[in-house]
């Protein structure tokens, strides 16, 4: 079985033949497979009326099962706080989240799923598996778990660790 990177790779060993492209090969799949998972994710959550990055941040705060600092959400969905501040004033507006004052401190302000917002991740989060799931359908569970213990290396090795 062929596919699309097959074809550049092809071009570049006719013009470079020198050239170990093994490691182009893999980055240059983990690319085009990125933009199509995502295209498949947008479409899902337009579905549900929303993009992806606002089920992303109602997503954590669900999972967390707590209200969270800007700065622990902004980790956690690996955004800076500039962008998060933007987020977060939207899913406000939309009713999905409260800004909350820490208790004891005057400064800082606790991120809160509205009633609101966790029915809508309730609601989501379901289908949301049975896509992914529906994504990589092309994989066996033994490829699948193949492929997350492959991607969890490289994550690792280029420092994307707790």
């Amino acid at each position: 079985m062929r596919d699309a990177v097959d074809d550049f790779l092809d071009q570049w060993k006719a013009q470079r033949g020198d050239l170990d492209l093994d490691a182009m090969g893999a980055v240059g799949r983990i690319l085009r497979l990125s933009r199509l998972v995502n295209g498949h994710l947008k479409e899902y959550f337009a579905q549900h009326g929303m993009e992806t990055w606002e089920f992303d941040v109602l997503a954590t705060l669900r999972r967390s099962s707590r209200p969270l600092t800007a700065k622990e959400l902004a980790a956690s969905v690996m955004i800076g706080s500039a962008a998060l501040t933007n987020r977060v004033d939207r899913l406000v507006a939309r009713g999905l989240v409260v800004r909350e004052a820490v208790p004891g401190d005057r400064r800082s302000l606790h991120i809160a799923l509205t009633d609101q917002g966790g029915e809508l991740v309730d609601r989501t989060v379901q289908g949301h598996v049975h896509n992914q799931r529906r994504i990589l359908s092309g994989l066996d569970n033994d490829a699948t778990d193949e492929l997350n213990q492959l991607l969890r290396t490289l994550l690792a090795s280029l420092g994307d660790t707790r």
